[in-house]
């Protein structure tokens, strides 16, 4: 009889003796748990350490977004945030006040002044408040004397300053006052700095809004002043009816006051952006966290996995003493199931501690958000601890199961095929002996190298990620530079009284008036018309505003056949849109329902703006403006002549530049986190792997050894192929990441962000990646 046939025979022979089946065996084998963790520990710190940053970092991440969310909702309420705001040519009187009322709303004084400040920024201030758009105080204190300023926090971060500092107003601006900054403040209506509500992107570091005392405000010339007033509606409005009743209210405005803006809450960037913001990069987070935690279980299991084929004598012999392949399976599950519980639950203490202060100061280095406090996520603990054991359990199970399925018989003679003999890949004998013996490494190894691959593809993916913003953002704000339709663009503004339909004959003296109030001397002006439409939603697509120039014919700073009505799209507009020659496109009013659709002549060189370009007559014709109405300047050199209440948006280039310069303080930090992370899970993958291949080797190293081969030699033919097949891998990732990033990249512009950035890499950037 053989010896493999007497221990199965033998453990038949107890299980029926003992009646209990492998009862009495289970204790052993627990006790091989602190055995295994103790010879593997370097394994098991490493894969611990990995998945206890990445889970509260995670956790972190979803706690402080969550909380985020929770108080900027609740700042509505809290802050008494305005439903909307509107400027007016002056003062608001008392009747006008009491006829605002009638129609619904009750109306707050928000006037301010905007001021240009010797460092070369602009604040704009407001006096302090005590009923609408309340303030909240993150630092220092509020203004009590005129010579007292509380700026934002944000912008005070972004230019290094600290309450007891000193801003100057420039002496171009009027006496050239100095404030001494009291605190810092995050002002509720304005969560994101745009200075303009059309502003594609914001800018905290060249704009800031602030609050100083009555007395200070009160110094200022009322003519100096930007009459706006915030109102409330006095019956509550819901989600659903909000715009049906901003179109009413301002029918109501209009007839009552003429009206130079008006913007209603649920369409104010300052407001809404950072809301929108806060919570719309969940899914892409949890869809990284679920592809870390697949390809950690997959190196979980090709451990296990090796752990079996080293000791598939004592398995064949568990297995004929009466284990099952279920009690095996949950043995070599439990130590990478119970590492990863312990992880999630430490991280989850680290998530709501140390990272979720991190993941907070991003938000707040992005926005001027309101302080908050931390709320008990129950959702973010079931997918930060409950998924990843999760996805552990189900892809060891899979794996340890496939392998285990095998007879005890097969497991004591170390026959692990799991199949016919299918034999080895002949290898040509005219292939050198070195590399027969590393192409058999290779193939003995084929799982683990493939967990090896999909690991060094996602970790440069990440690499590239962080590497790629910082370039594109660079290479963006060169192209702009290079390809400005002029110097400084004017938009003028039209108020709104100038265009109220019901008093025909005021709209054509305010019209008048403001026509001749728009006139300039620049010599280097050319004026243009313009005007604003809105992508229509859906499609994967951001809904945004397309700026139409029409433009003179034979324009020095627009060259296009403005003949037959033929319309171009910027290039920015055909990318991102994916428009070419003989595409119609159609936009609609932003405040109304009128639609416009447009073919498509061809496609203009201009990746400042998405834009159509037509010729000034059409334009006017298409929009009814009547004929010589125009609507903005191209110069170059800056127009000084022109009431500034009449300019509503200037384009140069740091208008322009002001997406890529806010992304870059925005993701500096983070791009660096990213990178770290990558190039940590990268070298993790490596040692893991490696020391897994060399283990599964073992018997193959000590042959070699007694053959009288050196460690220098072995480690050529072992360590030789992990490196050449990580060089391989890493070469082969790359041009997969590109693409993939590429893709990835339009897709989150077009469906997250106003504008377009082109995807412009240079080899830089992969040079850094491999070194």
């Amino acid at each position: 009889m053989s010896v493999s046939a007497w221990i199965i025979l033998s453990g038949s022979l107890l299980r029926t003796l003992n009646g209990k089946g492998a009862g009495i065996m289970r204790n052993p084998l627990n006790k091989r748990y602190l055995r295994d963790l103790r010879s593997d520990l370097g394994k098991y710190l490493v894969i611990f350490l990995l998945l206890l940053i990445f889970i509260g970092e995670m956790s972190g991440y979803l706690v402080a977004s969550e909380s985020m969310a929770l108080a900027y909702s609740d700042s509505f309420e809290k802050y008494n945030i305005e439903d909307g705001h509107f400027t007016t040519e002056k003062k608001l009187t008392s009747r006008q006040k009491e006829a605002i009322l009638k129609a619904g709303a009750r109306i707050y004084d928000l006037q301010y002044k905007d001021v240009e400040m010797t460092n070369g920024t602009r604040i704009r201030l407001f006096r302090t408040r005590d009923q609408v758009n309340l303030v909240c105080l993150m630092e220092g204190k509020m203004p009590e004397s005129p010579d007292e300023i509380a700026i934002d926090r944000m912008y005070a971060e972004n230019n290094s300053l600290r309450p007891g500092d000193t801003l100057t107003v420039s002496a171009d601006e009027g006496d050239g006052k100095t404030y001494v900054i009291s605190g810092l403040v995050a002002l509720s209506d304005y969560s994101a700095l745009f200075e303009n509500n059309n502003d594609m992107m914001f800018d905290a570091k060249e704009f800031s809004v602030s609050v100083i005392t009555a007395e200070a405000f009160s110094l200022f010339d009322p003519d100096e002043l930007i009459w706006q007033y915030a109102w409330k509606y006095t019956e509550p409005v819901t989600n659903d009816n909000e715009s049906e009743r901003s179109d009413e209210f301002v029918k109501a405005l209009s007839s009552i006051i003429p009206l130079n803006d008006y913007v209603p809450e649920y369409v104010n960037q300052a407001i809404i952006f950072a809301g929108d913001d806060i919570t719309s990069d969940n899914g892409m987070m949890k869809l990284f966290m679920y592809i870390v935690m697949v390809i950690l279980a997959f190196v979980f299991a090709v451990t296990a996995s090796n752990t079996i084929t080293k000791e598939s004598t004592v398995i064949g012999t568990l297995r004929a003493s009466g284990y099952t392949r279920a009690e095996l399976i949950r043995h070599y599950m439990f130590l990478p199931v119970a590492v990863t519980l312990a992880a999630a639950l430490i991280g989850n203490v680290l998530g709501y501690t140390f990272m979720k202060n991190l993941n907070a100061d991003l938000y707040y280095g992005s926005y001027s958000l309101p302080t908050y406090v931390t709320v008990w996520s129950v959702q973010a603990f079931l997918e930060t601890t409950l998924s990843p054991v999760v996805i552990m359990v189900v892809i060891n199970w899979l794996i340890l199961s496939r392998k285990l399925r095998l007879s005890p018989l097969k497991f004591l003679r170390k026959d692990l095929k799991g199949g016919k003999n299918r034999g080895t890949i002949p290898l040509s004998s005219r292939i050198r002996f070195m590399a027969r013996f590393r192409l058999r490494i290779f193939f003995q190894n084929v799982s683990s190298y493939a967990v090896l691959f999909a690991g060094i593809l996602f970790a440069d993916f990440l690499l590239l990620f962080g590497l790629m913003l910082p370039a594109v953002l660079n290479n963006y704000m060169d192209s702009v530079h290079g390809n400005m339709l002029s110097e400084y663009q004017y938009i003028l503004s039209i108020p709104a009284g100038a265009i109220d339909e019901d008093k025909k004959v005021e709209s054509l003296v305010n019209m008048m008036k403001f026509m001749h109030g728009v006139e300039t001397e620049n010599e280097t002006a050319e004026k243009f018309s313009a005007w604003s439409l809105r992508t229509l939603p859906g499609s994967g697509f951001k809904e945004e505003d397309i700026l139409l120039y029409g433009v003179q014919d034979d324009s020095r700073f627009v060259q296009i056949d403005t003949d037959e009505n033929k319309v171009y799209a910027s290039s920015a507009f055909a990318v991102k849109w994916k428009l070419k020659e003989g595409d119609r496109v159609i936009l609609k009013d932003p405040y109304g329902d009128d639609r416009y659709e447009f073919l498509i002549s061809g496609i203009y060189n201009y990746d400042g703006a998405l834009a159509l370009f037509m010729g000034q007559d059409l334009l006017n014709e298409v929009f009814e403006l009547g004929d010589g109405t125009f609507t903005g300047y191209f110069s170059d050199t800056q127009i000084t002549d022109i009431d500034p209440k009449y300019i509503g948006r200037v384009i140069d280039l740091p208008a322009l530049t002001k997406v890529s310069r806010q992304l870059n303080i925005s993701f500096g930090e983070m791009m660096q986190i990213v990178d770290v992370f990558a190039i940590v899970m990268y070298v993790i993958l490596i040692y893991l792997l490696g020391k897994v291949i060399i283990e599964k080797n073992a018997k193959n190293i000590s042959m070699t050894k007694i053959l009288g081969y050196t460690n220098r030699e072995i480690a050529g033919l072992y360590v030789m192929v992990t490196t050449i097949l990580v060089l391989i891998f890493l070469l082969v990732s790359l041009p997969l990441d590109a693409w993939a990033m590429k893709a990835a990249f339009g897709a989150i512009i077009r469906s997250e962000m106003a504008g377009w950035i082109p995807f412009d890499l240079d080899n830089m950037v992969f040079v850094r990646m491999i070194i």
